[in-house]
């Protein structure tokens, strides 16, 4: 039996992306390996979002190389995309496809078996229109499904290289998001993530559809127990999107709504559109409609011209929201960016000293979110455990607003929707105690 092992850099899309070329892979007979092993056929899934993610790639690719001299070496993903030719000067590349025409990676692994000679697969990803259809009918060791609803970006931040190396914004067809969602709600998962590269324009390029009616057809799937969105611009939560949180119980109360910077000259150099003043409009109408959502975000520190004024103020602001967790990033030049070649950019023991502070500040709200539901029953689906965490006979798992909650419980639990008292707030993990039997097995009785 033919061996393959995969190495996915970056992003949750990136991921998604890696499990569907392997179920093509599956269908041909293959079996999968650890990356650490010798195999037939590498595949490693690149990303390009900052100068260290190329570097990455570069070793991951040369470390396959040296593993098996003899395997077919394919490189696809976003650094693929931007930068064909640097990947096929590294002796030892066979394959580079960028972040279209996966479809086609088996046949051209086989004709390069064949004639041992590197093909170039990659084309001008800025004229594709359409969604690459990859279905995943399911994901090896994961109990949340993610379900990849659309392609590329339009917004040209001036620190993103992204609609570069996935192209303009499409929309995956609404039939097809549909049929997969059921097919995973058949194997067995309640909870779907909905991604993408700018998941909450789905629909802009549709016509008479958009992300909320997409929401409400989902909410109709029997048996999906939770419909979770991976990210979402403030802009994209729309009047009808709000109706649909307010109305649906499966609707996940977290939102993950990217801010990047709390400070509005700031924004403008980042030609991000909005304001702090209509972000913070919309978070108040999302936490009407929603009481107790979970709010989580991503701040870059030290961009190009951030002054210590504009840091503070920015920490006001951010302090003001009462995010739930932040994901903070200092500022990386990327090639290749507008922002790259501004010229006030900021000292790296500057940018280090406020990532810090924020996030200190992070896990201040991270605790203070947390502390409101303690002794509150939360519905946890348990995970497959992240090793180290967990004592014997624990198991963890996400609530629908994003609380990790560590709880005793079997194995046979995993996947299921359990019913949890909240009885310690953490950082990271809370504690929580098991309440009654799972939904499924209280409905089998």
């Amino acid at each position: 039996m033919p061996t393959i092992a995969f190495h996915t850099l970056g992003c949750k899309v990136n991921f998604y992306d890696t499990e569907a070329i392997w179920q093509q892979f599956k269908k041909e007979g293959y079996e999968q390996v650890d990356f650490e092993q010798t195999a037939d056929v590498y595949v490693i899934n690149t990303c390009t979002v900052t100068n260290t993610g190329d570097r990455k790639s570069r070793q991951i690719i040369r470390r396959a190389i040296r593993r098996n001299p003899d395997a077919v070496i394919a490189v696809t993903g976003c650094y693929a995309q931007t930068s064909p030719g640097e990947i096929l000067a590294i002796p030892g590349v066979d394959l580079v496809i960028g972040t279209q025409d996966r479809d086609q990676i088996v046949d051209l692994v086989k004709e390069i078996q064949v004639k041992r000679q590197p093909i170039n697969a990659v084309r001008n990803i800025m004229k594709t229109r359409q969604f690459e259809e990859l279905d995943v009918p399911e994901f090896a060791n994961q109990t949340r499904a993610f379900l990849k609803i659309q392609e590329g970006c339009n917004n040209f931040c001036t620190f993103c290289i992204i609609p570069w190396s996935r192209g303009l914004m499409r929309s995956r067809e609404p039939e097809s998001v549909l049929r997969q969602a059921r097919m995973l709600v058949d194997a067995g998962y309640k909870e779907i993530v909905l991604t993408g590269i700018h998941t909450g324009g789905y629909g802009e390029d549709l016509e008479d559809y958009s992300l909320a009616r997409l929401l409400q057809d989902l909410d109709q799937i029997d048996g999906l127990k939770r419909v979770r969105i991976s990210s979402i611009e403030a802009s994209q939560i729309t009047d009808e999107v709000l109706d649909v949180l307010r109305s649906s119980d499966k609707m996940c109360r977290h939102l993950h709504i990217p801010l990047q910077a709390g400070n509005d000259t700031i924004l403008k150099r980042m030609r991000r559109k909005y304001t702090t003043a209509e972000y913070a409009e919309k978070i108040a109408a999302i936490r009407e409609a929603m009481p107790g959502v979970a709010i989580t975000s991503d701040i870059i520190v030290g961009f190009p011209g951030e002054t210590e004024e504009h840091f503070y103020s920015g920490y006001e602001f951010i302090e003001k929201m009462n995010f739930s967790e932040l994901h903070v990033f200092p500022y990386s030049k990327r090639t290749g960016t507008p922002a790259a070649r501004m010229h006030d950019q900021v000292a790296e023991e500057v940018k280090q000293e406020r990532v810090h502070a924020l996030i200190d500040l992070s896990e201040r709200q991270q605790l203070a979110y947390a502390q409101q539901f303690v002794g509150q029953v939360l519905d946890v689906i348990p995970e497959r455990s992240r090793k180290g965490i967990l004592q014997e006979g624990e198991i963890a798992g996400y609530s629908d607003n994003y609380l990790h909650v560590i709880f005793e419980g079997s194995e046979e639990l995993i996947g299921e929707v359990c019913k949890v008292k909240l009885t310690e707030p953490g950082v990271n993990d809370c504690r929580g105690v098991l309440v009654g039997e799972p939904l499924a097995k209280a409905a089998a009785n």
